[in-house]
């Protein structure tokens, strides 16, 4: 059974040092016991006492890495079952599926796909995490041979789907020391598949569809194996859903170790659009691994997008480096928009800008990642932080006019911004789909 803070309190030196982050010693056992926290943050604590609280230090679930030959790929090790009591921390891996039985032209053109599935969203690039090599050919030396071309050609961590204990092995063999994947045995491959990832330290993955008797399987292993990934098998997405639902809750709640493993599933369904809606859901509700069979960039992009937007930090919003930004190639005779540096605020101004083909320069302001509206009854967009952004940003330098567009949701500071920044200031439409309409007929440099 776990300890509670107060049972891990009385094995801390209590000198409230503050060298662990916390201003107590209280503050650091109580994070401890909830999983958010390891001893190792705490420089003044004895052997003695590390070694008893050993147990309630680990996270209620692992931290599994998967190495591929440039990289590595890190999953589970979350604290929290809702996004708004914290965060999430290890972002679910996408991988795509390629098989052995595909020809030597496929399966480059597969890789070559998958390199390609990376994109721009919001200031950030979102990708594949993965490739899963599936030995659906039967045959272990073609298996070990693609899964090297395409670690070779990716260079992606590897998921190894097999039914054959010896194929995985010859895999491994052909992959080197330095590349650890992640072993997946199918169909009663386990038993020997244990043996492979005890000696060359692997994490393994353990398909079971009843959480009771995966639970016993994976407490046996875990001496052996302990980087061990847990997987529903063939179920219906409902059923999946309830499966990881109920072992996050296990782990989490009840402190389950059998259970405080992060999961891999499957959305391999042969329509594109279904399969990205399944995947869509697993990245909502736990998966720590999805396995897609599709390199359409529009059903892909969707999965990543649906995990970009839920593992942000609630606690900080998406933001976008508060500076200058030029759109177009702008002149010298060019309008300057200003704006927060919150994203959606930034990007909704550059998009109707880009899309209209006008060019312009845009001074995100840094108000902590917040709105126009939000930032201004924060007293972060206000003439002080305009002003010293103008002249951070040294805008004048570039333009021959002296004028500046704040945004029409503010207007009601644009005399003492004009008195405060020496600038001309303008007032320009509350929504960014108002800047073309506003450029075009109301623009003067």
């Amino acid at each position: 059974m776990a300890l509670t803070g107060l049972e891990i309190f009385k094995q801390l030196p209590r000198t409230n040092c503050k060298e662990c982050g916390f201003p107590t010693c209280l503050a650091f056992a109580m994070k401890v016991a909830a999983g958010q926290e390891g001893l190792d943050s705490c420089p003044h604590m004895t052997d003695q006492a590390r070694s008893a609280l050993s147990a309630a230090s680990a996270p209620p679930q692992r931290l599994i890495k998967i190495v591929g030959s440039q990289g590595e790929f890190s999953v589970g090790q979350e604290t929290v079952m809702f996004r708004h009591d914290e965060t999430f921390h290890n972002p679910t891996g996408v991988a795509i599926l390629v098989s052995d039985a595909l020809g030597d032209d496929e399966i480059k053109a597969r890789c070559e796909a998958i390199k390609g599935l990376s994109f721009h969203r919001v200031g950030t690039d979102i990708t594949v995490d993965l490739a899963a090599v599936q030995n659906t050919s039967g045959d272990a030396a073609k298996f070990a041979a693609v899964a090297k071309a395409v670690s070779e050609q990716t260079k992606l961590p590897l998921v190894l789907i097999s039914s054959d204990a010896a194929a995985l092995k010859q895999a491994v063999e052909a992959l080197g020391s330095a590349v650890k994947p992640l072993l997946v045995p199918t169909d009663g491959a386990l038993d020997s598949a244990v043996e492979l990832a005890k000696s060359q330290k692997l994490p393994l993955c353990v398909t079971n569809p009843d959480l009771e008797a995966l639970s016993g399987v994976t407490e046996k292993l875990s001496a052996d194996v302990p980087d061990l990934v847990i997987c529903p098998g063939d179920l219906p997405s409902p059923k999946v859903i309830e499966y990881l639902s109920i072992a996050r809750r296990a782990a989490l709640k009840k402190k389950c170790r059998p259970l405080g493993f992060p999961a891999l599933v499957y959305a391999t369904d042969s329509d594109p659009a279904k399969a990205a809606i399944r995947a869509s859901s697993y990245v909502a509700k736990y998966a720590g691994i999805v396995i897609l069979d599709t390199v359409e960039p529009w059903a892909v992009v969707s999965v990543l997008t649906t995990r970009q937007n839920i593992y942000t930090d609630p606690r900080k919003p998406v933001q976008v480096e508060p500076k200058l930004y030029e759109l177009g190639q702008p002149s010298d005779t060019d309008p300057l928009l200003i704006t927060t540096n919150f994203s959606l605020s930034y990007y909704s101004v550059e998009s109707e800008l880009t899309a209209a083909r006008l060019p312009a320069r845009v001074l995100a302001v840094d108000t902590e990642g917040t709105s126009v509206l939000t930032a201004w009854a924060a007293d972060k967009f206000n003439p002080e932080t305009i002003t010293k952004a103008l002249n951070d940003s040294q805008a004048q330098g570039a333009l021959k006019h002296h004028k500046a567009v704040i945004p029409g949701h503010v207007a009601v500071i644009s005399a003492s911004l004009a008195e405060e920044s020496n600038w001309e200031v303008l007032v320009g439409p509350k929504e960014a789909s108002g800047i073309p309409s506003y450029i075009k007929n109301d623009w003067k440099p």
